[in-house]
Protein backbone atom coordinates (compact mmCIF):
# COMPACT_ATOMS: atom_id res chain seq x y z
CA UNK A 1 0.00 0.00 0.00
CA UNK A 2 1.25 3.44 -0.79
CA UNK A 3 1.34 6.22 1.50
CA UNK A 4 2.21 10.28 0.72
CA UNK A 5 3.98 12.12 3.64
CA UNK A 6 1.70 15.25 3.48
CA UNK A 7 4.24 17.02 5.75
CA UNK A 8 6.22 19.48 3.68
CA UNK A 9 3.02 20.36 2.52
CA UNK A 10 2.32 21.50 6.32
CA UNK A 11 4.96 24.01 6.64
CA UNK A 12 3.87 26.35 3.79
CA UNK A 13 -0.17 26.04 4.21
CA UNK A 14 -2.31 27.15 6.72
CA UNK A 15 -5.85 25.70 7.74
CA UNK A 16 -5.43 22.76 5.75
CA UNK A 17 -5.17 20.46 8.55
CA UNK A 18 -8.61 19.06 8.20
CA UNK A 19 -7.89 18.30 4.92
CA UNK A 20 -4.88 16.37 5.31
CA UNK A 21 -6.05 14.43 7.65
CA UNK A 22 -9.05 13.15 6.11
CA UNK A 23 -6.56 12.40 2.66
CA UNK A 24 -4.34 10.33 5.20
CA UNK A 25 -7.29 8.44 6.72
CA UNK A 26 -8.89 7.72 3.04
CA UNK A 27 -5.61 5.37 2.71
CA UNK A 28 -6.83 3.27 5.73
CA UNK A 29 -9.19 0.52 5.34
CA UNK A 30 -12.26 0.58 7.25
CA UNK A 31 -12.26 -2.50 8.89
CA UNK A 32 -13.73 -4.53 6.71
CA UNK A 33 -16.78 -3.05 7.56
CA UNK A 34 -20.06 -3.56 5.46
CA UNK A 35 -22.57 -3.40 8.11
CA UNK A 36 -25.47 -2.02 7.34
CA UNK A 37 -25.41 -1.47 4.07
CA UNK A 38 -26.18 2.45 2.96
CA UNK A 39 -26.05 4.60 0.13
CA UNK A 40 -25.48 8.22 -0.48
CA UNK A 41 -27.89 9.86 -3.08
CA UNK A 42 -27.89 13.55 -4.26
CA UNK A 43 -31.47 15.09 -4.29
CA UNK A 44 -30.56 18.38 -5.09
CA UNK A 45 -28.31 20.74 -6.06
CA UNK A 46 -27.00 21.51 -1.84
CA UNK A 47 -29.40 18.32 -0.55
CA UNK A 48 -28.32 14.90 0.48
CA UNK A 49 -29.86 11.80 1.58
CA UNK A 50 -27.96 8.48 3.54
CA UNK A 51 -29.68 5.47 3.18
CA UNK A 52 -28.97 2.38 5.70
CA UNK A 53 -30.74 -0.94 5.97
CA UNK A 54 -31.23 -1.36 9.14
CA UNK A 55 -34.12 -4.45 9.29
CA UNK A 56 -35.10 -5.42 12.22
CA UNK A 57 -34.08 -2.30 14.72
CA UNK A 58 -37.24 0.37 16.31
CA UNK A 59 -36.56 4.23 16.46
CA UNK A 60 -35.76 3.37 20.01
CA UNK A 61 -33.03 1.50 19.24
CA UNK A 62 -30.59 3.60 16.78
CA UNK A 63 -29.50 6.90 17.90
CA UNK A 64 -28.13 9.66 15.26
CA UNK A 65 -25.88 12.63 16.20
CA UNK A 66 -24.05 14.87 14.28
CA UNK A 67 -20.94 16.78 16.08
CA UNK A 68 -18.37 18.62 14.54
CA UNK A 69 -18.46 17.45 10.33
CA UNK A 70 -18.95 13.75 11.73
CA UNK A 71 -21.94 12.06 11.27
CA UNK A 72 -22.46 8.86 13.68
CA UNK A 73 -25.08 6.18 13.88
CA UNK A 74 -25.55 3.85 16.24
CA UNK A 75 -27.72 0.94 16.52
CA UNK A 76 -28.08 -1.39 19.55
CA UNK A 77 -30.22 -4.31 19.56
CA UNK A 78 -31.83 -5.15 23.02
CA UNK A 79 -31.79 -8.87 23.85
CA UNK A 80 -34.77 -10.39 22.73
CA UNK A 81 -36.53 -13.20 25.10
CA UNK A 82 -37.16 -16.47 23.26
CA UNK A 83 -39.60 -18.72 24.28
CA UNK A 84 -37.62 -21.56 26.32
CA UNK A 85 -40.00 -23.90 23.73
CA UNK A 86 -38.44 -22.14 20.52
CA UNK A 87 -34.64 -23.48 19.02
CA UNK A 88 -33.23 -21.44 16.47
CA UNK A 89 -31.93 -23.40 13.76
CA UNK A 90 -30.20 -21.12 11.52
CA UNK A 91 -29.69 -17.27 12.02
CA UNK A 92 -29.59 -15.33 8.86
CA UNK A 93 -30.75 -12.02 10.05
CA UNK A 94 -28.49 -9.93 11.52
CA UNK A 95 -29.17 -8.74 15.27
CA UNK A 96 -25.45 -6.81 15.74
CA UNK A 97 -24.94 -3.33 16.87
CA UNK A 98 -23.14 -1.80 15.00
CA UNK A 99 -21.94 2.00 14.63
CA UNK A 100 -20.92 4.16 11.57
CA UNK A 101 -19.40 7.33 10.96
CA UNK A 102 -19.15 9.93 7.90
CA UNK A 103 -17.31 13.03 7.60
CA UNK A 104 -19.48 16.02 6.91
CA UNK A 105 -18.09 18.66 4.23
CA UNK A 106 -18.29 22.66 6.25
CA UNK A 107 -21.45 23.66 6.00
CA UNK A 108 -23.54 20.12 5.79
CA UNK A 109 -25.87 19.92 8.12
CA UNK A 110 -28.51 16.99 9.42
CA UNK A 111 -32.34 18.22 8.20
CA UNK A 112 -33.56 15.19 9.71
CA UNK A 113 -33.95 11.37 9.69
CA UNK A 114 -36.94 8.65 9.40
CA UNK A 115 -37.40 5.19 9.74
CA UNK A 116 -39.16 3.40 7.08
CA UNK A 117 -39.96 0.12 5.89
CA UNK A 118 -36.63 -1.15 7.55
CA UNK A 119 -34.29 1.57 5.76
CA UNK A 120 -33.32 4.67 7.76
CA UNK A 121 -33.40 7.83 5.55
CA UNK A 122 -31.18 10.76 6.82
CA UNK A 123 -31.37 14.13 5.16
CA UNK A 124 -28.18 16.66 4.71
CA UNK A 125 -28.51 20.30 3.75
CA UNK A 126 -25.52 22.21 2.83
CA UNK A 127 -26.34 25.57 4.36
CA UNK A 128 -23.44 28.11 2.94
CA UNK A 129 -23.48 31.12 4.53
CA UNK A 130 -24.45 34.89 3.08
CA UNK A 131 -21.13 36.20 3.46
CA UNK A 132 -19.30 32.95 1.91
CA UNK A 133 -21.40 32.79 -1.41
CA UNK A 134 -20.53 34.66 -4.67
CA UNK A 135 -21.61 37.46 -5.44
CA UNK A 136 -21.48 39.95 -8.46
CA UNK A 137 -19.54 43.51 -8.52
CA UNK A 138 -20.95 45.96 -10.16
CA UNK A 139 -18.25 47.92 -12.17
CA UNK A 140 -18.37 51.65 -12.35
CA UNK A 141 -16.47 54.06 -14.55
CA UNK A 142 -15.09 57.18 -12.84
CA UNK A 143 -17.15 60.19 -13.83
CA UNK A 144 -14.63 62.97 -15.15
CA UNK A 145 -15.65 66.54 -13.73
CA UNK A 146 -15.32 69.24 -15.82
CA UNK A 147 -12.27 71.17 -14.84
CA UNK A 148 -12.43 74.98 -13.90
CA UNK A 149 -10.07 77.39 -14.49
CA UNK A 150 -9.64 79.66 -11.74
CA UNK A 151 -9.62 83.60 -12.84
CA UNK A 152 -9.07 86.86 -11.47
CA UNK A 153 -11.56 89.15 -11.44
CA UNK A 154 -10.61 92.42 -12.89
Amino acid sequence: MRHVDFSPLYRSTVGFDRLFTMLDSLGQLDNGQTYPPYNIERTGENAYRISMAVAGFSEDEISVEAHRNVLTVKGERNEEKQDENTEVLYRGIAARSFERRFQLADHVEVEGATLKDGLLHIALVRNIPEDMKPRKIAITTPKTASKQIESKAA
